[in-house]
C-alpha cells in the first residue's frame, strides 16, 4: 500500500495519501515501525491484517517520482502491479469522498503516472481521496 505525496510537503492535501497511510499504520499498531529505506528511498512499515503482510510505503521522494520508488519496493518484496494499492489525492472528488478504481489511465495524476511508468502498468488498485478543487 503506497501513499502518493509530496515527502516534504506533507500535511497538505495534495499529501492526503501519505497521511492516510499514518492513519492505517496507527490503526494496525504499526505507527512506530517506519523506517527509512534507502533501497527504495522511502519510509517503510510492515504490518499484519487479517492473515496477509501488508507492506506500507511512503515515497521519499515528489510525487512526479514516487513511482520509483514504489517500483523498487515492488521488486524488493516480490510484487506484481496487481499486489499494489496506491492512496492518492483525486481533485474532481468533493473534499473527504473516496472511490476505489481498479486500474486504468493515471487520469492527469503525475504520481499515479509515474507508478504506471516505472510499473510498465496500470493495473494497480487506487484509492482516490477527494481534496476538492481550491
Amino acid at each position: 500500500v503506497a501513499g502518493l505525496g509530496n515527502y516534504g510537503l506533507r500535511g497538505t492535501r495534495h499529501s492526503v495519501g501519505m497521511a492516510v497511510l499514518d492513519r492505517l499504520a496507527a490503526r494496525l499498531a504499526v505507527g512506530e515501525r517506519w523506517r527509512a529505506d534507502g533501497r527504495c528511498c522511502a519510509d517503510v512499515a510492515v504490518a499484519a491484517a487479517r492473515g496477509l503482510e501488508l507492506v506500507l510505503l511512503k515515497p521519499r521522494r515528489l510525487m512526479n517520482r514516487n513511482g520509483l520508488s514504489v517500483a523498487s519496493a515492488a521488486k524488493m518484496y516480490c510484487l506484481s502491479p496487481e499486489d499494489i494499492y496506491l492512496v492518492h489525492d483525486d481533485l474532481d472528488k468533493a473534499l473527504g469522498k473516496v472511490a476505489i478504481k481498479l486500474g486504468g489511465s493515471a487520469r492527469g495524476h503525475n504520481g499515479v503516472r509515474s507508478c504506471i511508468s516505472a510499473l510498465q502498468s496500470d493495473e494497480m488498485t487506487r484509492l482516490r481521496v477527494g481534496i476538492g478543487r481550491p
